[in-house]
């Protein structure tokens, strides 16, 4: 019965980067109406309607969700047709992209995942956003700090957030109390976690304290709550990275984290499946783990316990600094009239709106981009009936902004965090920390150098 649970739970959660909402008025970060009219949107030069081909990598549950705030826009006004275009994983959708780019099969806007950053950039086919921003007067003042630096680079915004999330720790509040242990107070560091493993297990054999999937954006995140940098030149925001900047204290305080709990029987060892870890979860196999902020909604419907949502932890020596946010933003592509790039710029900021936020944020457990969704009654009754929600926002808004917080950007991120995961396997299945350490640091630097000679520099 507890296998058939999990099936059947697991068809409930969002592992997919995203999820919607619906709104009516198109607006401006700080709420003020920006009304679509013939004139401003990009109506074709016949009058009639302006279709503008939005690719996006949102799958399932995710899928329906973004369909529902297409159809919502399209259906507010009459001279703006969206059109969504599933294209797959985000790395799917990215190498689609960049096969048709510069031809007339590309689309007019994309989704693109956070670490697709600097391939966007590169590529030479986008148009920035801070073109349509200056042109329009838009506040991106209004809009989350927190969030909207991560896409800052070189002082101006090349692509406009949408979908946005951060980990957290979910944790078992049953076996918590179970175990004599406060439910309500989750471990904050990483010697705290051990300790309460420790204790979970005495009370409970057949529970496993902590799993940590092997995944490279994890690492990241647990360098970034230490203060500490990915890569050099401030994590590439002022200058290119040469090598990596984190040091070997940072680095391999997270291996070395996990080496003990693995010693002492108390560690989860799930490789890079996260839905298997999830899952695991959910069967009562395991207490905490860390996971995106936006499996929210589908964990606290799908566990047949409590589930409690905590910070990511960090070494105890060092204090919180915070997490780099995580999940994708929108693309204008370049080589397209101007008047289908202005109405996919109308369907951007309609996106932004409190209202519409406010749904999307409560629907999926991504971060509101627009922070006054916060304040709309359906995001308040969705607090006070599960306060899991709020933690996730408490843990983003306590951020510290720094380079380390704003997160790295290179082109060799998505190789980077495969090399991670490597090492992090090995740890896992009982190999030599050191060397496990050391070959991930060679190895990113090769690859980074790699990637700098790829482009001549």
């Amino acid at each position: 019965m507890k296998k058939l649970f999990v099936i059947l739970a697991l068809g409930l959660l969002l592992f997919v980067a995203g999820c919607g909402g619906e709104g009516e008025a198109s607006e401006d970060a700080s709420g003020s109406g920006t009304n679509v009219s013939t004139e401003e949107n990009g109506s074709d030069e016949s009058g009639g309607t302006q279709t503008v081909t939005f690719w996006h990598a949102m799958g399932g549950s995710g899928q329906e969700a973004l369909d529902s705030i297409v159809e919502g826009f399209n259906n507010s006004q009459d001279d703006i047709q969206v059109n969504a275009e599933y294209q797959g994983s985000y790395d799917e959708a990215l190498t689609k992209f960049h096969s048709v780019a510069g031809t007339d099969n590309a689309p007019t806007m994309m989704q693109v995942f956070e670490i697709g950053t600097m391939s966007m950039i590169e590529s030479g086919n986008v148009v920035p956003i801070q073109e349509f921003i200056d042109a329009d007067g838009y506040d991106m003042s209004g809009l989350e700090e927190n969030i909207v630096n991560y896409y800052k680079i070189d002082d101006q915004f090349y692509s406009m957030p949408f979908n946005s999330s951060t980990p957290v720790m979910y944790y078992n509040k049953d076996a918590f109390e179970e175990a004599g242990l406060d439910p309500e107070a989750p471990p904050e560091t990483f010697e705290e976690v051990e300790e309460a493993s420790k204790t979970i297990m005495e009370s409970n054999p057949d529970m496993s304290g902590f799993a940590l999937q092997a995944y490279g954006w994890l690492y990241e995140e647990l360098l970034a709550n230490q203060g500490a940098l990915y890569m050099n030149n401030d994590n590439g925001r002022t200058d290119t990275p040469t090598e990596i900047a984190f040091s070997e204290e940072e680095g391999k305080s997270i291996f070395e984290w996990v080496n003990r709990m693995v010693e002492e029987e108390t560690f989860a060892n799930y490789g890079t499946n996260g839905d298997n870890m999830a899952a695991g979860f959910l069967a009562g196999d395991v207490a905490m783990f860390l996971q995106s902020s936006a499996n929210t909604k589908g964990m606290i419907e799908s566990a047949p316990f409590e589930v409690g949502v905590g910070f990511l932890p960090h070494p105890e020596g060092k204090e919180r600094e915070g997490v780099v946010i995580g999940g994708a933003s929108l693309w204008m592509i370049d080589g397209k009239p101007e008047e289908e790039q202005q109405a996919a710029w109308e369907f951007m900021k309609y996106l932004q709106t409190p209202e519409l936020q406010a749904e999307w944020h409560v629907g999926t457990g991504y971060f509101a981009v627009n922070p006054a969704a916060y304040e709309e009654q359906v995001v308040q009754d969705v607090y006070a009936e599960s306060p899991q929600f709020q933690v996730t926002v408490d843990q983003l808004q306590a951020t510290t902004p720094s380079y380390a917080t704003q997160g790295a950007v290179m082109d060799m991120i998505p190789e980077g965090r495969t090399i991670i995961e490597t090492a992090l396997e090995t740890v896992y299945n009982g190999g030599d920390v050191d060397e496990s350490y050391n070959t991930m640091v060679e190895q990113l630097n090769t690859a980074i150098e790699q990637a700098n000679a790829a482009r001549g520099e």
